[in-house]
């Protein structure tokens, strides 16, 4: 017991970089968000007509973006999602940088009644290690 009292602190950030480490490899699972890999977006895309959904900034996109995705920053999702009615009954694939922020986004839209919002993991990070392209 002496050598709880005498160690909490490192215990404790021991603790809670563990949560943080569960809480990036469950996190979205807990969150009901669903994630899809590359390959499953590209099946996704290809043959379930999917919407590819970009959510970052402007200067992010022009630098490089899925073909044919639609760009919908995500601070400005929620006062635009009425552009995406459309697409409710069809999936759609999110994508951002690394996948957080398209994570945030798939829980947004869940929200909005899009029940087949799919995160891209890895975001066009991944996309880009698997070697597929990108618009320029």
């Amino acid at each position: 017991m002496q050598f709880i009292i005498s160690n909490m602190l490192p215990i404790s950030i021991a603790l809670l970089s563990g949560t943080m480490l569960l809480w990036s490899v469950f996190g979205n699972r807990i969150r009901g968000i669903k994630e899809v890999n590359c390959t499953a977006a590209l099946q996704l895309i290809n043959h379930k007509n999917a919407l590819v959904l970009d959510v970052r900034d402007d200067g992010e996109y022009k630098v490089g973006h899925i073909l044919n995705s639609m760009q919908i920053p995500l601070g400005k999702l929620n006062e635009r999602v009425s552009e995406l009615e459309k697409y409710k009954e069809q999936p759609i694939v999110v994508v951002c940088r690394s996948g957080n922020r398209s994570g945030t986004a798939c829980a947004a839209l869940g929200k909005h009644g899009f029940t087949q919002a799919y995160n891209l993991a890895g975001g066009v990070t991944a996309w880009q290690k698997a070697n597929l392209p990108l618009k320029r």
